[in-house]
């Protein structure tokens, strides 16, 4: 059986050569911007801590003492934790613990506590080194 194109057996690729070619449009160049990623934290599993200490001395333990009373009935959750009951009152040491927990330090030195050092460690690693330290630690001026 011959096909109109003059070839004689139409198989499959005889069919395609058929068909005529599609003219595609032109296609304008267009260039993309690069979208922004969003960056993705690296985790390489390193631990930082820090622990910020605040190293005071009582100037005047009645200041002290009064405020701590005052801080055990606003707060008597924290006081019942270093030992204050209504029954038994709190050693100086427990006193100015409970205002040092409550209060900031600039609150602090009203309340007859007086700051001498204070001291930032940070430590930082990962599961396969040692942890890297740095001590900070500074005097307030005596003058302040």
């Amino acid at each position: 059986m011959n096909h109109p194109t003059g070839l004689t057996d139409p198989t499959p690729l005889n069919r395609l050569a058929d068909v005529t070619p599609l003219t595609h449009p032109k296609l304008r160049s267009v260039v993309v911007a690069p979208r922004p990623t969003q960056a993705r934290p690296l985790d390489l599993r390193v631990r930082a801590q820090r622990i910020q200490i605040d190293e005071l001395v009582v100037d005047d333990p009645r200041q002290v003492l009064a405020h701590a009373r005052q801080a055990a009935l606003d707060d008597p959750d924290t006081a019942e934790q270093l030992g204050y009951s209504p029954t038994a009152p709190l050693p100086l040491p427990a006193a100015a613990a409970l205002l040092c927990a409550l209060y900031e330090t600039d609150a602090l030195t009203a309340m007859g506590l007086r700051l001498t050092r204070h001291t930032t460690r940070v430590s930082a690693s990962n599961q396969q080194t040692e942890p890297v330290s740095l001590v900070r630690s500074t005097a307030p001026d005596p003058e302040s």
